[in-house]
């Protein structure tokens, strides 16, 4: 890859939520490419498995664990991470939690909380943390990983949709605040992707069979076809883009019902 626009040497990216699904694949990508990563889940030891496997394969990266929705480990880990490399290019924004599923007015405002908490407000952290210091530089990418739900009604996980569609809000207003100074924020909105996190929508076989049967590709996604665009989004094959969102779904949201 090198002598392209893909090619991430010397870049140190940050990836949360990335101990498995699309956080690991994306960790995985970039580090392929040439970025150091850092891994970072709430479990040490998974992050440990696939730190381990990037090393193994003749690439960078270390651990550093955290919890997003506590403030404390979110600045240690932009902190522990600039330590360690000295500085951080790349903050992949993957880490969500979901703990309700059901009709919106039942959820408990515990419930709430923590998604606004987790998917919305853990990223604003994120951003504080590393942004001033690649805007120091006058370069850098944020890349929010955010979900088709914040685009389309659900009639099981509303508040979730709520909080990546904030998530969209967040992207825009960041790119316009920070653009001025060379950092760039997108998002990327995947559909239906299996992973663990989505499991209790693609392990309902009925409701499995209906959404690709409305899918143009007919099928789910797999974390690895969402780390391409984290690559390019990250990469300099994408420096005239900020603001925006990319949508990768199947088609799913461009489908005639």
């Amino acid at each position: 890859m090198k002598n392209t626009p893909f090619d991430l040497a010397g870049k140190v990216a940050v990836v949360t939520g990335s101990s498995r699904g699309i956080g690991r694949a994306s960790a995985e990508l970039l580090a392929k490419l040439g970025a150091k990563v850092v891994i970072s889940s709430r479990k040490a030891d998974a992050c440990k498995e696939v730190a381990d496997g990037i090393v193994k394969a003749g690439g960078d990266a270390i651990v550093i664990p955290c919890n997003i929705s506590r403030k404390a480990e979110v600045e240690a880990l932009i902190a522990g991470a600039t330590k360690h490399y000295g500085k951080v290019d790349i903050l992949v924004c993957n880490a969500a939690v979901n703990p309700y599923y059901g009709p919106l007015l039942d959820i408990a405002d515990e419930a709430f909380d923590k998604i606004m908490g987790s998917n919305v407000k853990s990223n604003v952290w994120l951003c504080a943390e590393a942004i001033p210091q690649m805007a120091e530089r006058g370069v850098g990418s944020v890349v929010i990983i955010s979900s088709i739900g914040g685009l389309r009604g659900s009639t099981v996980i509303g508040a979730y949709g709520i909080s990546k569609a904030a998530d969209f809000a967040l992207c825009r207003s960041l790119a316009g605040e920070w653009g001025p100074k060379g950092v760039r924020v997108n998002c990327i909105a995947p559909g239906l992707v299996k992973t663990d996190f989505a499991r209790a929508l693609w392990e309902d076989e009925a409701r499995l069979k209906q959404r690709c049967a409305h899918t143009p590709l007919r099928r789910i996604g797999e974390p690895e076809e969402i780390a391409g665009a984290v690559a390019y989004l990250a990469s300099n094959a994408s420096t005239f883009m900020t603001g925006q969102t990319i949508v990768i779904d199947g088609g799913v949201t461009t489908a005639a019902v």
